[in-house]
């Protein structure tokens, strides 16, 4: 708990010293000094759009360090673990992506995998002992394959923008409409307002409720990235050996979990189907996979 909150404050100390270099170094020296209404849109772009590329491109090494993940290699002495690499190596050509991603396994009950990584040249797959030990190997190498299709269609890119974006949009108007509310509570005499604390307050409450709102279409693509990633790993081993590994998972989904900043990059998840869901039903998805 305590290094991923380290690992929390670290992004945020980068994104902070990034931002402030942009605004009053990078900018100034342009000739571009904005005020007012653009200043703020200016600031929010960058520290939403920054703070989600930073967190992308250290999103390797912070899977690393939060998971304690062991990186496997072709030469590995242990055949099962070699056997993991090949097969990950073998599925990444198929996929046709430039190098083989960095290949994991890290300690979990939780039978689950992710993909992580700024590119498709520099990313990684993590697989969870918890789901080596749950699957055959059939259903191990359709689980690969759709961290894979992942990484072939650029999901975490994209999914980075989304956030980038939101970000941004929330921080520009929960401020505009807090000074819209602060001006509406001034006097002629241009006393009374909100006040320092007060203003924070209803920014942060407003960056809540709008949030919130963000997460839906967020959430939405990050279903349809699901589905895409089924229907690529189906294409690279057949749909029956993915909609089995589904089937597997969901016969283990008692087993509970915990919500952590890679969560929405995991194979899929046991809460409840909601608008907020960052995965479908494993039923829709077996019913999808079948229906190929």
């Amino acid at each position: 708990m305590f290094k991923r909150i380290g690992l929390f404050l670290l992004t945020n100390f980068l994104v902070i010293i990034t931002v402030s270099l942009i605004l009053n170094i990078a900018l100034p020296m342009l000739g571009i000094n904005p005020t007012g209404v653009t200043r703020l849109a200016v600031m929010c772009g960058v520290f939403g759009m920054v703070g989600a590329f930073i967190s992308l491109a250290i999103s390797r090494w912070m899977a690393k360090k939060a998971y304690n993940i062991q990186i496997l290699k072709g030469n590995e002495q242990n055949h099962e673990l070699r056997e993991i690499y090949q097969m990950v190596a073998r599925l990444s050509k198929q996929a046709g992506l430039p190098t083989v991603p960095e290949v994991g396994i890290y300690e979990s009950a939780e039978p689950n995998a992710f993909a992580t990584g700024p590119s498709k040249s520099k990313s990684l797959v993590a697989f969870s002992t918890g789901l080596l030990n749950a699957m055959n190997r059939n259903e191990v190498e359709a689980v690969a394959a759709h961290e894979i299709s992942h990484i072939a269609n650029g999901d975490m890119v994209t999914m980075t923008l989304l956030t980038g974006i939101a970000n941004a949009l929330v921080m520009f108007l929960s401020r505009i409409i807090a000074g819209i509310i602060d001006s509406a509570l001034r006097g002629d005499d241009d006393e009374g307002g909100l006040g320092f604390f007060a203003y924070i307050m209803v920014v942060m409450v407003l960056e809540s409720v709008f949030m919130l709102l963000a997460t839906i279409p967020i959430a939405a693509f990050s279903r349809y990235r699901e589905y895409k990633a089924d229907a690529g790993a189906a294409r690279l081993t057949s749909p029956t050996a993915m909609a089995n590994a589904l089937k597997s998972l969901a016969r283990v989904a008692e087993i509970p979990t915990q919500k952590d900043s890679f969560a929405i990059s995991k194979i899929s998840s046991n809460r409840k189907v909601s608008l907020w869901s960052t995965h479908p039903s494993i039923e829709d998805r077996v019913a999808k996979l079948m229906s190929l």
